[in-house]
Parts: C-alpha cells; structure tokens; sequence
C-alpha cells in the first residue's frame, strides 16, 4: 500500500501540475466499503487519470502485454500497473475476460473499489457507445454502488496512434452514487441491460457526448 501510495500521489502531482483539470464530485465517492467506477473511455490515459485523481484506490483491467513488454520499458509498466492493482487480462479472450470479472468481483467483496469501462475499448471518435452488460452483471451481483464517470477531453492527451503525451486541460466529472438490489449472479440478462442502460444514461449526462445504439466494435481492452 505504501508504494501504491507513493505512485499515486506522484502521478497525482504530475497530472495536476502539467493538466490543471477540473476535477468535480469526488464527495460522491463513498468514504468506506466496495464501489464501482464506470467511466466513458477516451484515451490510454483514462485508467491512469482516475486512479491518481480519485480519493480511494481503483483497480482496472489493464492488457497483458502491459506485464510481459520486455526491456527497460516494459520493466517500468510492470512496475507501474502492479503497484497501482491493475489486472492483466488477454486481449480478445473471452474466458479470460470472464476469469477477469470474477477478480473483480473479489476485489469488491473484499470492500474495495473496482473501475470498468462498460463501452469495453475507449472510443476513438468522441461517441459514447452502448454499454456491454460486464458493469451489470457486477452490480446486480454485488449491491456495490455504481459511480458514474464523465471524462472530457483526455482524449486530446494522446491522441489515437500517438506514442506522445501532450499535457491538457481536461475535465473529470464524479457523478452520485447508483444503487440498485443486490440479486447476486442469478439475475435475468433483461435485469442486467437495465441496469447498464441506467449506467450509460449517467455517464452520458456527465460527459455530453453524443451517442450510439450500437456497440464499440474494437474487440481490445484499453
């Protein structure tokens, strides 16, 4: 904990320093107890942004190659995203994707906070896609509240097959909290849309973006 930390508080500094964004909400982020952070998803930076600027610890999927890079480079991410409780998980692999909502689900079970991005893949042309059921599922399961996350401009931090950061003003908007029963995993898939749909109504209040009724096809987890 005390590297994590340390990590998140450089990032923090960095971030604020380099971007000034406006932060708003983060009152709504319950002080105790499991949550669940879903955001829109812009850039590679987003998973990064919210865990540095969020008050409690968020743990993320994160690619895999993100721990198997080689080098100097590689070392350095490894590093980064172990201390800050990413998750490895295969790109495009369906059991492993399924293997990774279940490490979720213990991460919140042990009162943690979890963030997952329900478009699946960030968006690279600024719309806001359907939301897949994976945030649902996890909280109809759980009875975790769900924080909706409006992310508005990071996308101009790196933008889509850049290698380079350019530091940004952005926005970063903490919506209330979205409670809904606890059902455990025995729900119906009718339920579980729902409550996604609920979730992608408040993500699409908080970041404005116009939106689509079809699903983001990228099959990566960015």
């Amino acid at each position: 904990m005390a590297v994590f930390d340390a990590i998140r508080w450089t990032t923090r500094g960095l971030i604020s320093s380099t971007c000034r964004p406006t932060v708003i909400g983060l009152e709504n982020v319950p002080k105790d107890g499991p949550f669940i952070v879903a955001p829109n998803h812009l850039s590679f930076l987003d998973s990064v942004i919210v865990q540095a600027l969020m008050p409690r610890p968020v743990a993320f999927f994160a690619k895999a190659e993100y721990f198997t890079t080689k080098g100097v480079k590689g070392a350095v991410m490894k590093s980064f995203f172990e201390a800050v409780g990413s998750i490895p998980v295969e790109r495009g692999e369906q059991a492993a994707s399924v293997q990774a909502l279940k490490t979720l689900l213990d991460i919140l079970e042990s009162g943690k906070g979890i963030g997952i991005y329900p478009e699946g893949t960030r968006s690279r042309d600024g719309i806001l896609y359907r939301g897949r059921t994976g945030v649902g599922w996890l909280a109809l399961t759980t009875g975790a509240p769900v924080i909706p996350v409006g992310l508005i401009g990071t996308e101009k931090l790196q933008p889509a097959d850049k290698n380079a950061v350019r530091p940004q003003h952005f926005t970063m908007k903490v919506g209330e909290p979205l409670y809904f029963d606890k059902t455990g995993p025995d729900h119906s898939l009718p339920a579980r849309r729902e409550v996604t749909d609920k979730i992608m109504d408040a993500i699409a209040l908080l970041s404005g973006q116009e939106r689509s009724t079809s699903y983001n096809q990228s099959k990566s987890i960015d």
